[in-house]
């Protein structure tokens, strides 16, 4: 059987940034009309080779060949005009423009040198009826759901007559069922020849969607392989250039006393809805449930983000007031977001900075003067404690990959010596081997007699180092699992409302 055109090739691409040689001799090739995994740990090279493709970036040597003609893609204008389109994990769309207006955005119809409205809204429907979509395409982009936005950004990326798609971890943020969407279109873009680029840390993901896949270490290139040929272990081992043998690490800790009361906690939109439940010593709690079930808005309760209409909240038997993240902070609560680069992080900022923002007072002199050496040298104890990957503790945040970023979070709190950790998706986003890390860091907290709640949308995560689960179901809580019981129908029984 003839073996299918490539549409892309990259040979000995080379990438360096000041103190950082981000890829070394890097290999990639693509074939018409396949879908692509190109997989590697948080700092692998995968996001600097994609920037190299769609022109945010130069590659200081190496070729690239597209379409069988060798190129030197020069800008991202380039890029789009060889049939080349990104999608980024942070959606690049404008609130508030309409769906139509943002897939044809620059590219709107004109006559006389007047938009034609109608014909822009016509042309939006067909290319999503071409796909089997059923989309608003009058409606304001900000009153549609995360998942419907995802959808209008690959619409738009196809809209060009791309030849290439890639993906940067589009489900990160998406429920199963949106998930299940997303891999249709996939399907249909494959069988319209149309090849994609699919950036995962799922990796049942590239086993249900992907014909081969390519994997980055360190900036270089391990290997090319057949999905079909490699198991899930095998994987693992290529990615991180060991063995995984436990993905969760065992953990055998005493557990304490009662730490943490909740008691009928509400919120005023009714996302909330009189949520009781504690937590001990040493203990990893795990919240469970589906998108949306009121998790993450319980969390900004507890620490103070968002007011609650009633409840209680007591800490060793006593109840405190919790209005502010302040009042959660002075009563040692710490909370990791879901969103670590608009809630957790100043980006722009130093991993040092980052570090020491939350407990500044610990490293002032004579209560006035910031100890800027104290700051490094703690910066730097947590950079090693975390194993964070940087080139220094002056690096801003920014430049580090979603794992390290995650770490100097982590840091963050730590330092601030919370008692009560809360970690909302504390992996999403996340490699293999930075997620054992993570887990690693979970049990030394709780070894520690430190009470960590994590709240967890995988469920082989949640179930892996949880010692009890809490399942929510539609702002309330539906039920409680100890580990013993644990298991993944009663955990989704009770998470859809059945049990």
């Amino acid at each position: 059987m003839q073996e299918t055109p490539e549409i892309l090739k990259l040979t000995n691409v080379n990438k360096s940034f000041p103190g950082v040689k981000a890829l070394t001799d890097v290999h990639f090739s693509l074939r018409k009309g396949e879908i692509h995994a190109l997989v590697g740990e948080n700092g692998a090279g995968k996001s600097t080779l994609m920037k190299i493709l769609s022109g945010a970036y130069k590659k200081d040597s190496g070729t690239i060949a597209f379409d069988g003609h060798e190129v030197e893609i020069t800008s991202p204008k380039f890029s789009e005009k060889l049939g080349i389109s990104i999608i980024y994990q942070e959606l690049n769309l404008i609130n508030r423009m309409t769906v139509a207006e943002n897939v044809f955005l620059g590219r709107y119809p004109k006559k006389n040198g007047l938009i034609q409205w109608r014909q822009l809204n016509k042309d939006a429907e067909a290319l999503f009826e071409s796909f089997g979509i059923d989309m608003d395409v009058k409606a304001m982009l900000r009153s549609i759901s995360i998942a419907q936005q995802q959808i209008v950004e690959i619409i738009k990326a196809v809209s060009i007559n791309a030849k290439v798609v890639i993906m940067d971890e589009p489900t990160s943020s998406l429920t199963s069922r949106e998930t299940e969407v997303l891999f249709r279109i996939m399907r249909t873009l494959k069988d319209r020849g149309i090849a994609v680029i699919f950036i995962t840390h799922r990796l049942d993901e590239i086993f249900a969607t992907c014909d081969r896949m390519t994997i980055l270490r360190d900036g270089c290139y391990v290997g090319t392989r057949e999905v079909s040929g490699i198991t899930k272990d095998e994987m693992i081992s290529m990615m991180i250039g060991r063995e995984l043998t436990q993905q969760y690490p065992a953990r055998d800790v005493a557990l304490g006393d009662t730490v943490l009361e909740v008691k009928n906690l509400s919120d005023h939109s009714g996302r909330v809805k009189n949520v009781s439940f504690s937590a001990r010593s040493g203990e990893v709690l795990g919240f469970a449930g589906l998108v949306g079930a009121g998790r993450t808005e319980t969390m900004r309760l507890l620490f103070g983000c968002d007011p609650k209409s009633s409840g209680e909240i007591f800490i060793d038997g006593k109840a405190v007031s919790i209005a502010h993240p302040r009042d959660a902070i002075t009563n040692r609560i710490g909370f990791v977001t879901e969103n670590r680069k608009e809630e957790g992080l100043f980006l722009r900022s130093s991993v040092r900075t980052n570090t020491v923002m939350v407990a500044m007072e610990k490293i002032l002199r004579f209560k006035l003067f910031l100890d800027f050496n104290k700051e490094r040298s703690v910066a730097e104890e947590y950079v090693h404690m975390l194993k964070t990957a940087t080139p220094s503790v002056n690096q801003p945040v920014m430049f580090l990959s979603g794992g390290n970023q995650q770490k100097v979070v982590l840091a963050k709190w730590l330092f601030s010596d919370s008692r009560i950790v809360i970690l909302d998706e504390p992996t999403r986003g996340i490699d293999v081997g930075a997620k054992r890390e993570i887990y690693e860091i979970i049990n030394k907290l709780a070894a520690d007699g430190k009470v960590i709640i994590v709240v967890s949308s995988e469920m082989e995560e949640i179930m892996g180092i949880s010692d009890r689960i809490v399942v929510m179901h539609e702002g309330r809580i539906a039920g409680e699992v100890d580990k013993e019981h644990f298991s993944q129908s009663l955990i989704t029984e009770y998470a859809v409302g059945g049990a």
